[in-house]
């Protein structure tokens, strides 16, 4: 019997639309990587790491950070920790309480094709916002000074009180007005997307390949405890930490005088008569 998840169509249109909005696409996921980039392809994203621990999927988006505003779109406990990260949290509605908590922004339709269209919609509000600064700014620049009688020596002009007060409440008026065409606004017509400033690619590349050779080290990165007998101070650690350092293999070694141990990151395996040398040669007793 085989069992797999079924890539929904609606992923694979979200997945092409956030294209057309010049946004890269990266799937973090805790699966094999034969797994999820079977899937990735299927769904047409940028980029795939998989294998990626909860922390890890918090240190990924701090990476991508580096290079430009990330947004994380998420649904499990395991995604907590990276949508807090994220610049914007997104988090699906039928997902856990704690990834709701800690998103900033929740679909209520479960669906992923609502992450375009709240980017869509997002990018509309600011541009709304931006018309409406902009407008107010001009028109208080012009009418502030006329209605003070600012022109009055230069160019001869005056303000009736009246026209003073039915010009602000104009320019409230649309203000207000150009806020409402938001109504109209078509969260999933993706016929007018205007695509934003992406990463370069190269840029975006070095990254990615950063990230999995950082998880790559780490996967292959091994603790080993020895038992050491003789150390009796701060001195006597350093003493056998610098000679187990020595060794190759060795990253870094924790000694401690108390519990009579070591304890060792390894880049790979380091044989143990090599480790009782190292020990032997610094004067204390290697136990095992």
């Amino acid at each position: 019997v085989a069992v797999a998840d079924v890539l929904k169509e609606e992923s694979r249109q979200a997945i092409g639309e956030m294209r057309t909005l010049d946004i890269r696409t990266v799937m973090l996921t805790g699966d094999n990587e034969r797994t999820a980039r079977a899937v990735g392809s299927e769904a047409g994203v940028d980029e795939v790491i998989a294998g990626v621990l909860p922390d890890g999927k918090e240190a990924v988006i701090r990476s991508l950070q580096k290079r430009g505003k990330v947004a994380m779109a998420g649904d499990g406990i395991n995604d907590a920790p990276a949508l807090t990260r994220a610049d914007v949290g997104i988090a699906i509605g039928a997902g856990t309480d704690i990834a709701i908590d800690a998103a900033d922004a929740v679909l209520l339709k479960s669906t992923l094709a609502d992450v375009p269209a709240s980017i869509r919609l997002g990018r509309a509000v600011l541009r709304n916002i931006k018309q409406n600064l902009f407008w107010a700014f001009i028109y208080n620049v012009i009418g502030i000074p006329l209605a003070a009688g600012a022109y009055i020596y230069a160019f001869g002009w005056t303000m009736n009180p009246m026209f003073g007060a039915a010009a602000m409440s104009l320019s409230s008026f649309c203000v207000v007005t150009n806020a409402l065409r938001l109504n109209w606004f078509r969260l999933r017509d993706g016929g007018r997307d205007k695509g934003g400033t992406p990463v370069a690619e190269e840029d975006f590349r070095r990254v990615i390949d950063h990230i999995q050779t950082k998880m790559k080290q780490e996967e292959e990165t091994m603790t080993k405890t020895i038992g050491i007998k003789g150390m009796m101070c701060a001195h006597c650690e350093a003493h056998v930490k610098k000679a187990l350092e020595g060794l190759d293999g060795v990253i870094s070694a924790v000694t401690n005088h108390e519990q009579a141990n070591a304890v060792l990151e390894l880049s790979k395996d380091v044989p143990e008569e090599a480790l009782r040398k190292a020990v032997e040669d610094a004067g204390y007793e290697y136990v095992g």
